[in-house]
């Protein structure tokens, strides 16, 4: 039903252009790009939030969608006298998946370096504790691929602090269907997004009600949907489902979240969305997110009068090396279809 191809194409750019909470001028204009492809008009909020409007066959009511761009990241804290880096998170990485990880660093004037993120103990052969010092943030350097010694020799790279690091997302997708990447929460669902506006675009399908389409930034660090238009009635947002212990969510079906740790979504748009997947053969599971919130959190703290709901694609290993199979796009592709057109 959904053009695959065009999924994989929009995977290759989205994960590949780097969007840490607070960086986003790069990413909105690709997603701007691909939406002007497809034939929408988008504008850019103040904080830096893609919005589209499609009109619906009927104005009876408002709804939405939204997937969030941005990611997890770091930013440079200070300069060691050594010409290392100590590093701050952009929102809550899994430090110790961290350890070797290449990276870029780029600077105010737009000057990109290369690195390598390591433990400040990294070399078996003269650290009595390379494996077993804690791997956390106050522990962890960034390496430059760049000749120098001192602090001042990066001060004259024009790197200084707060400029950015990228972390290298290594997205791949497996001949076994698997998609393998580090920020497939959330750029999986903006992929997801963009092929279902792609399916409608191509079959001239309009949506069943006026209808705003977001792609956030600033949700990983907790505000990013809090500007969304006052006229919405009802935002089914797209986020990662979760994994693990007692959950019911796994990689191949989609994931609608009844509970999070903000407390329980919408009870009767939650149910219209578990019937939606029964009538529309969607392979789903229902559960609670216990250590989790989403972009309906924010826009319920900034106030606004809507119902909220979520879905996802079963993510394993979040804010780590994430995996999903395609299974689970494509089943949350039909389930955010069913809710826009039905």
């Amino acid at each position: 039903m959904f053009n695959q191809e065009y999924l994989k194409y929009v995977i290759n750019g989205v994960f590949n252009c780097d969007s840490p909470s607070g960086y986003h001028k790069n990413i909105n204009q690709l997603l701007q790009s691909y939406l002007k492809e497809l034939g929408y008009q988008s504008t850019v909020t103040n904080k830096g939030n893609v919005e589209v409007f499609i009109k619906g066959k009927s104005s009876n009511k408002t709804v939405a969608t939204s997937a969030h761009v941005d990611t997890l990241g770091l930013m440079i804290r200070s300069i060691n006298n050594d010409g290392t880096l100590k590093v701050t998170t952009v929102g809550g990485p899994l430090i110790p998946t961290l350890d070797g990880e290449y990276c870029k660093i780029i600077t105010r004037d737009n000057r990109v370096y290369h690195g390598t993120i390591l433990a400040n103990s990294p070399s078996a052969h003269v650290f009595p504790d390379a494996g077993s010092k804690e791997r956390k943030i106050d522990n962890m350097i960034v390496r430059i691929d760049e000749v120098v010694s001192s602090k001042n020799d990066v001060l004259k790279l024009g790197i200084n602090n707060g400029d950015y690091i990228f972390i290298d997302p290594k997205t791949t997708i497996t001949e076994s269907g698997f998609l393998k990447s580090r920020f497939i929460d959330d750029k999986g669902s903006v992929c997801v997004l963009l092929t279902v506006l792609e399916y409608m675009s191509k079959n001239n399908i309009q949506p069943s009600y006026d209808t705003f389409v977001y792609f956030v930034n600033y949700e990983e660090v907790g505000h990013g949907a809090s500007t969304v238009n006052n006229k919405i009635d009802e935002f089914v947002t797209i986020d990662m489902g979760c994994i693990g212990l007692d959950l019911a969510g796994n990689e191949y079906e989609a994931s609608i979240c009844a509970k999070d740790s903000s407390g329980p979504y919408d009870y009767e748009l939650t149910t219209r969305l578990i019937n939606l997947a029964k009538k529309n053969n969607v392979n789903y599971c229902v559960d609670i997110f216990p250590m989790y919130g989403s972009d309906i959190g924010a826009a319920y703290r900034s106030g606004k009068d809507l119902k909220g709901a979520l879905i996802g694609p079963g993510v394993d290993a979040s804010h780590g090396m994430e995996r999903t199979h395609f299974d689970a796009l494509n089943n949350t592709m039909k389930l955010i279809y069913s809710y826009l057109t039905e």
